[in-house]
């Protein structure tokens, strides 16, 4: 069971993130904007991080240098606030499940620039998961079928969602040269909340945070399937393989098309299924251990053993 465990919490942290349409519907049915419910889940998840962050990870809280703002810029600006817009916005343009699956593109975009600026590597096995999330998405588009809810806006913040989304990865490296998880977590959202608050006029519908199920939202928003579904995550995390904890993610989208089907009564036609597949498959692709390092382990094993 204790082996077990630690998939068990990544695939729960997953399946938290896959839940986030229930906070974001909810939200904008009160007249919210897509910009408006980032601000309110940065602001919240701030709210809970430096809580966290007093109570555990005081020696955590500190920056070396106040020009590491620029590092904070990056992954709360222009990595969670793009990616939170973009993504929210998505959600209310076509299927969640559609949106989740298009949020899973960013393997393919975090390739990409990891080549540009990290100067990573490009093999074979890289090229099939882009190659094969591009054409996932041109499926997807249903450039073959008007059937689903679909709209090129929808399409275009989703793939939004997912360079975003790659952007905290390539930033994120950076800054995990100098600082603890926790530290870029917190900072990411710190400045991610100081962005949004003077530009969008979340104060205006101050009163409706009276009501208590906008409270509740905002709260639920912030914590579940962010707080906590970060810790819940990154622990799963500590205790197994990266590749191994990537490809257990992908339960997200299973997560969020069921949520979708259930709750919201979409449906997806055969194309959009083929679609959704081969992105999933480039990511589990992407993650798989390559030969070498394959050999590698079973000559180290063989050794032991010896």
């Amino acid at each position: 069971m204790k082996k077990i465990f630690p998939y068990l919490m990544i695939a729960f942290g997953a399946s938290l993130w896959g839940i986030i349409a229930i906070f974001v519907k909810g939200l904008g049915q009160y007249g919210f904007s897509a910009m408006q419910i980032v601000a309110i889940r940065v602001i919240f998840a701030a709210f809970f991080l430096v809580l966290i962050g007093l109570g555990r990870f005081r020696s955590e809280m500190k920056l070396k240098s106040p020009l590491d703002f620029r590092l904070f810029a990056g992954t709360g600006i222009l990595s969670i606030v793009f990616f939170n817009y973009c993504y929210f916005t998505t959600i209310n343009e076509i299927n969640i499940s559609m949106a989740v699956v298009l949020l899973y593109t960013s393997p393919a975009f975090v390739t990409v620039l990891s080549f540009v600026f990290l100067k990573e590597k490009v093999n074979m096995k890289k090229i099939t998961a882009v190659a094969g999330t591009i054409v996932g998405c041109i499926l997807i588009a249903g450039l073959s079928s008007g059937e689903s809810k679909i709209t090129f806006l929808g399409i275009l913040t989703g793939l939004g969602s997912g360079l975003g989304y790659a952007l905290y990865t390539i930033f994120g490296k950076f800054a995990l040269r100098k600082y603890h998880p926790f530290t870029i977590t917190l900072y990411t959202f710190l400045v991610a909340a100081a962005a949004l608050i003077p530009v969008t006029g979340l104060w205006t519908k101050a009163e409706l945070f009276l009501s208590g199920k906008v409270f509740l939202l905002s709260i639920g928003l912030g914590f579940i399937p962010t707080v906590m579904a970060y810790f819940v995550y990154t622990w799963g995390l500590e205790q197994t393989e990266g590749s191994k904890a990537a490809v257990i993610a992908t339960v997200e989208p299973l997560v969020a098309m069921l949520l979708g089907i259930a709750l919201y009564g979409e449906s997806l036609n055969a194309i959009q299924i083929a679609g959704t597949l081969l992105i999933l498959g480039s990511v589990v692709i992407v993650n798989l251990p390559s030969r070498k390092k394959k050999d590698l382990t079973l000559s180290q094993s063989q050794k032991n053993d010896l």
